[in-house]
C-alpha cells in the first residue's frame, strides 16, 4: 500500500471523529471497493495491505481446499477473504476463510446477506503473511472465538506452526504437520498442508 509516497505493508489506523453506525460503515466499505476494510470494537478503521504473492497462493490453496469439502460435504458454506463479518462485539472482521452452518445462514434475511451478515462463522481461519504482527493476529483470533467461533486456526508458514483455537480451551500448538484435521463444526475437514508449506512459485 503506498500512502503519501511511503510504501507500508502494515494496516492503515483510521479514528473517526465518532463511531460509525452499521448503516454508516457499509456505505463507507462500499464508497471505497478496491479496499480491504475492518473495523475494531472501539470503532477504528483498518484499511489492509493487499496480499504479496506467497500468501495470496497459500490462501487461494486454503480455499480451495476447504470449498472442494464443503460442497462435498453439505451442511455448510464456505468464505473467501473477501467477506466481512459484523460481529456481536461491534467489529467487523474478514477471516483469511471461512465457514458457516446452513442452518444459521438461514436466520439471516435477504437484505443482511447482501450487505455484511451479524453473524460470526463457526469456523476461521487465518494466514499469517511476512508484514502480520504475529500478536495482533492472536489477539484477532480470541476475538473470533469470543464472539461465537467454535474452531479457529492460525496458520503461520515461516514457522510452520498452527495455533488451533476453541472456547474454553487453552490454544493447542502443531509444529510442521502434513495436514490438520477439522472438528466440532467441520468434523471430516482435512486441510493438507504441503503446498501451504511450500508455494510453488
Amino acid at each position: 500500500m503506498v500512502l503519501n509516497d511511503i510504501e507500508t505493508e502494515s494496516p492503515i489506523l483510521i479514528q473517526p471523529a465518532r463511531q460509525m453506525s452499521e448503516q454508516e460503515f457499509f456505505a463507507f466499505c462500499e464508497a471505497n471497493p478496491d479496499l480491504k476494510i475492518e473495523r475494531t470494537t472501539e470503532g477504528e478503521i483498518l484499511i489492509m495491505p493487499p496480499a504479496g504473492w506467497e500468501s495470496s497462493n497459500r490462501n487461494t490453496d486454503l480455499l480451495q481446499q476447504l470449498q472442494v469439502w464443503t460442497k462435498r460435504d453439505g451442511r455448510g458454506k464456505a468464505f473467501d477473504s473477501n467477506t466481512l463479518f459484523m460481529l456481536p462485539s461491534g467489529a467487523g472482521l474478514s477471516p483469511d476463510a471461512a465457514w458457516i452452518a446452513r442452518s444459521r445462514l438461514a436466520t439471516l434475511t435477504k437484505e443482511q446477506k447482501q450487505k455484511f451478515g451479524a453473524l460470526c462463522p463457526d469456523f476461521v481461519v487465518e494466514l499469517r503473511s511476512p508484514s502480520d504482527r504475529l500478536s495482533a493476529l492472536q489477539a484477532k483470533m480470541r476475538e473470533w472465538i469470543d464472539n461465537g467461533a467454535q474452531l479457529a486456526w492460525l496458520i503461520d508458514p515461516e514457522s510452520r506452526t498452527i495455533h488451533i483455537y476453541r472456547p474454553g480451551k487453552r490454544t493447542e500448538r502443531l509444529v510442521n504437520v502434513a495436514r490438520v484435521a477439522g472438528e466440532g463444526p467441520v468434523a471430516g475437514f482435512v486441510l493438507e498442508m504441503a503446498d501451504i508449506w511450500n508455494p510453488d512459485l
